[in-house]
């Protein structure tokens, strides 16, 4: 059985669920691989301000204590649609927190799922990505494409001041106005992408699991956006069923 650890944002569990049913092969509704989804987002502190330091308990273990609850109740393989969260200083509290209690399950991670993506089917070019101020700060995006051999393009401060702020505002960021995104969001992110492509970018990443709520189309501009959700998607199908996994459709 697939885990999912959602509430990072609420919106963003429903929509993986989503999308491993869209990725999966199955004739009938007996077809489909079972899924536990666990959206408590109660039980975990923001994951930006506690990488901005704003935030003392750090929410790897609450995470982690999901985990658990979700191998007891079968899973064998989990994601978490969060990318912030897989941050070093969280998703390394996650691993130990399961490694000390004696936990097998496997975990995917979102980021470095991406990047093999990249890879295996974009090897070699310029990747620009959508991300909250705490994942970019962190450096999870950057550190991990730079191991991986994929060239990063960098946002400067200005524009990854408007990116935070069509996540996180509280007028009209998808943190807080999601169901409809507002305009002003989705404008912010459409002229992000517009600005990174003139600074060289082949790739697009949503790099927070908000912007697929506001980002609907498979390319602007010309060039193409990756869902790191559909990819994770992916993954756990592969990870769980191989048999499972639709060919993909490029």
């Amino acid at each position: 059985m697939i885990g999912i650890i959602g509430g990072l944002g609420p919106l963003a569990g429903i929509d993986i669920v989503r999308k491993i049913i869209e990725e999966s092969n199955a004739e009938n509704d007996q077809g489909h691989l079972p899924v536990l989804l666990s959206s408590q987002p109660n039980r975990i502190a923001n994951r930006v301000d506690y990488l901005l330091g704003l935030e003392p308990k750090n929410p790897g273990i609450a995470i982690a204590e999901i985990a658990l609850e979700l191998e007891q109740a079968g899973a064998s393989v989990i994601g978490m649609p969060s990318n912030t969260a897989h941050t070093s200083p969280i998703f390394d509290a996650v691993l130990g927190e399961l490694n000390s209690r004696g936990s097998q399950i496997k975990f995917l991670h979102m980021v470095e799922e991406v990047a093999n993506y990249i890879n295996e089917e974009y090897q070699g070019k310029s990747v620009g990505v959508l991300v909250t101020n705490g994942t970019k700060n962190n450096g999870l995006y950057k550190n991990i494409f730079n191991t991986k051999g994929i060239p990063y393009i960098d946002t400067n401060e200005n524009l990854q001041s408007k990116i935070h702020e069509a996540i996180y505002d509280k007028t009209y960021g998808l943190k807080h106005v999601s169901s409809p995104v507002t305009n002003r969001a989705h404008d912010a992110l459409v002229a992000a992408i517009q600005e990174l492509k003139g600074q060289g970018a082949e790739l697009i990443v949503m790099g927070c699991t908000d912007i697929p709520l506001a980002l609907r189309e498979k390319s602007y501009y010309g060039i193409l956006v990756l869902d790191p959700n559909r990819i994770l998607a992916r993954a756990l199908i592969k990870a769980e069923n191989p048999e499972k996994l639709k060919v993909e459709l490029h």
